[in-house]
């Protein structure tokens, strides 16, 4: 592939990242202030993920920014095993605190703000992981590809966040929002593992 196409795809995946930071922001403030009020530990939860996420966007727009049409380097999987690394540290906080609502029954208040970012992230999120993975195979970025992997389980996350806010509300099933959080924990480990360990680029099942 020549330089200058290299290049112009580079300038797309600096664009997408941008835009998902951006959003990634929105979606955090949302999501952790509505979880705070709801005493939602799935919505809390998916908030800290946002934050996360904007992390590993940045670290990797700066990369991006820098690569000037570069092969993957060293620092590529440096940013890799940093994804990986945020990714298990959320699980363990979720399981945490998924874990104690369960045994002390909290009953977290019904939130629809909460569904609303859910629904909305359900329908940006799977589009934007997809555009980001086929760029970070055409421009060999081992970095953009795990950012785009965390990009997809957003929604996956979202999903998830979805059921069990959606339960909590409408059947009154308070443990719906910590077991939502611990199926959440799982998808959040797996590919925070998968991250940390991988060597090669990857496709998205």
């Amino acid at each position: 592939m020549a330089t200058t196409e290299v290049r112009h795809l580079e300038r797309r995946a600096v664009g997408l990242e941008a835009f998902g930071a951006s959003y990634n922001v929105l979606e955090g403030l949302i999501a952790i202030t509505a979880g705070a009020l709801a005493g939602s530990i799935a919505l809390v939860g998916f908030g800290a993920d946002s934050a996360i996420e904007v992390s590993a966007s940045a670290v990797v727009l700066v990369h991006l920014l820098r690569r000037d049409g570069g092969e993957e380097s060293e620092w590529e999987h440096r940013l890799a095993v940093f994804v990986g690394i945020t990714l298990l540290a959320l699980a363990a906080y979720v399981a945490g605190q998924a874990v104690y609502d369960l045994a002390t029954q909290s009953e977290p208040d019904e939130s629809y703000l909460g569904i609303g970012i859910a629904i909305a992230s359900l329908a940006i999120m799977p589009a934007l992981a997809r555009v980001k993975h086929d760029l970070a195979h055409r421009i060999n970025s081992r970095a953009l590809e795990a950012e785009s992997r965390e990009t997809l389980i957003c929604s996956y996350l979202s999903a998830a966040l979805l059921a069990g806010l959606a339960a909590n509300a409408l059947l009154g099933w308070w443990w719906a929002d910590p077991a939502a959080a611990l199926v959440m924990v799982g998808v959040i480990a797996k590919e925070g593992w998968e991250a940390f360990t991988r060597r090669e680029l990857c496709c998205i099942d």
